[in-house]
């Protein structure tokens, strides 16, 4: 039968392993956020996600873009 200082030795373990993940996402998060800002010049996530918006409507322009140039490639060499 476990005792209540058993339990509370177990939670203390599992508290100590919870600030360990805590600080090692923060971590990660930190290193995440600085590529945002070096590669894309985003400081915050909703930055980021309008970037996310515009860069697709870059690659939908640009792949009519391409079709357009394709169809007429075919119709002029009549591939």
């Amino acid at each position: 039968m476990t005792t209540t200082t058993d339990k509370l030795l177990q939670l203390k373990a599992e508290i100590d392993e919870a600030k360990i993940k805590i600080a090692e996402l923060n971590g990660k998060k930190e290193s995440l956020m600085q590529d945002l800002k070096k590669n894309w010049n985003c400081t915050t996530l909703k930055q980021a996600e309008k970037k996310l918006v515009d860069l697709e409507g870059d690659v939908k322009d640009l792949s009519k873009q391409i079709e357009k140039g394709v169809a007429e490639l075919e119709e002029k060499y009549e591939l």
